[in-house]
């Protein structure tokens, strides 16, 4: 009856390693932020923005953080999207989703930014 005893107990602590081993080298759900083709009628983040004489307009889906490059920005319209951009001072501005907001006096210049 021991020996019975020790086996399952042996065998439910193989079980429960080999489930926690998985469980931590599966991924879950992983998430990253895309660049994506603006297109009328989504409601994607898109951030007008200008550097070096250039002007672009992008467009982001997906949760994530990505590098922005130091690019000054004129406006940012976020969709459905909680956004948190890094500007080149270190700070960090959390706008909420269904915002509209234009810096026509002093564009930040930003680093990076993130759809929570």
């Amino acid at each position: 009856m021991l020996v019975k005893s020790t086996r399952f107990v042996r065998s439910a602590a193989v079980a429960l390693a080999a489930a926690a081993s998985l469980t931590l080298t599966l991924p879950g759900n992983a998430f990253a932020i895309d660049h994506v083709e603006c297109r009328g009628g989504e409601n994607f983040l898109k951030i007008w923005s200008h550097s070096d004489g250039r002007d672009s307009v992008d467009c982001y889906a997906n949760k994530g953080r990505i590098g922005f490059g130091g690019w000054w920005v004129d406006r940012i319209s976020t969709g459905n999207n909680d956004l948190i951009y890094y500007d080149a001072n270190g700070d960090s501005v959390k706008i909420n989703r269904w915002t509209d907001i234009t810096f026509p006096n002093r564009p930040p210049k930003v680093d990076s930014i993130e759809i929570l």
